[in-house]
């Protein structure tokens, strides 16, 4: 087993009036060598929007986009006419494929929204641009993972990623310690705390750090606080 640690306070930072975006691979301005990607897992955003505000309309190709809201919610609005919302307990999955282009805003007038948009390199190029989103239950992720993004396209409970690349969700009591079995061959899991404390490989991680394990076939994690976590399995090659 091999890991890697990225400290929440390591992370690249944006702050302007109206976002807070911290960045735990290269991205924008804020560019680490050491920090490309994980595997095939290219972009993880920590995006803190204000009311009112957001992104204008703006390009991408060739990408697989996954927006989980943490609280709040986004309008979504892109060229292939989809006008939509996404709120929290909801997954938004873009394959950006040829082409598209869309916008992203805080349609509150009071609330900010806290989201988390995380790009990972398709299996196929070039396809047709795709929407989905799906909503997932918070009971449903009580002491165990729920997978919320899978490449396999007979999964109905969860949103179809043109990668061989799996995104689970848990939320764990104190004390609970859970083990997930990696699902690809050339596998590596991308472990993101978003609240709570737990320990990965003799590795005690806190708020918003995350640590890589691969070459491995499975991963425990012990939650020593109430704790929520975000597990993206990508391929490591």
């Amino acid at each position: 087993m091999k890991t890697i640690i990225h400290k929440a306070s390591d992370r690249g930072a944006k702050q302007i009036s109206w976002l807070k975006s911290y960045h735990s691979f290269s991205f924008g301005d804020y560019q680490d060598p050491n920090k490309m990607s994980f595997g095939l897992l290219r972009v993880l955003n920590d995006d803190y929007v204000e009311p009112g505000m957001g992104f204008g309309m703006h390009g991408h190709e060739n990408m697989e986009i996954v927006s989980i809201p943490l609280y709040g919610s986004l309008n979504h609005q892109d060229s292939m006419g989809n006008d939509a919302v996404i709120k929290t307990g909801d997954v938004q999955i873009m394959s950006a494929g040829t082409g598209i282009r869309h916008a992203e805003f805080n349609g509150s007038k009071s609330e900010a929204v806290k989201f988390l948009q995380i790009w990972v390199f398709p299996k196929q190029y070039n396809i047709a641009p795709r929407y989905a989103q799906k909503s997932f239950e918070e009971a449903d992720k009580h002491n165990q993972f729920l997978t919320v993004v899978s490449p396999d396209q007979e999964n109905e409970q969860a949103v179809w990623i043109n990668q061989d690349a799996w995104f689970s969700l848990a939320n764990l009591d104190a004390d609970k310690e859970l083990q997930y079995d990696l699902k690809g061959n050339a596998s590596g899991v991308y472990i993101f705390v978003l609240q709570g404390q737990l320990s990965v490989a003799e590795h005690v991680l806190d708020n918003r750090d995350a640590i890589g394990v691969y070459d491995t076939t499975s991963v425990v994690v012990k939650a020593h606080l109430d704790t929520k976590l975000l597990v993206i399995e990508v391929p490591m090659a």
